[in-house]
């Protein structure tokens, strides 16, 4: 398993981050998510997955939901 921290942007309340965790969930591989919300700041969602999506992947699901990975994700 690995975990992957996301910086997002756009998060400003417990729906959004309702709608961020359900679309990474739908994601491959993806068996957790943590979302740290910071109102009207960068968020971090913490991902663990296995096998773990690109960081590609990841941006596409979030910018479908409708939010935006404003940092390149690190992989611990």
């Amino acid at each position: 398993m690995a975990q992957t921290t996301l910086k997002l942007q756009g998060l400003t309340c417990q729906h959004c981050v309702g709608t961020v965790t359900k679309a990474l969930y739908g994601m491959p591989g993806v068996t957790d998510v943590d979302i740290d919300l910071v109102d009207d700041g960068v968020s971090t969602a913490t991902v663990t997955s296995n096998p773990t999506p690109s960081t590609q992947q990841f941006a596409d699901t979030i910018a479908d939901a409708g939010y935006t990975v404003v940092d390149a994700p690190s992989q611990n």
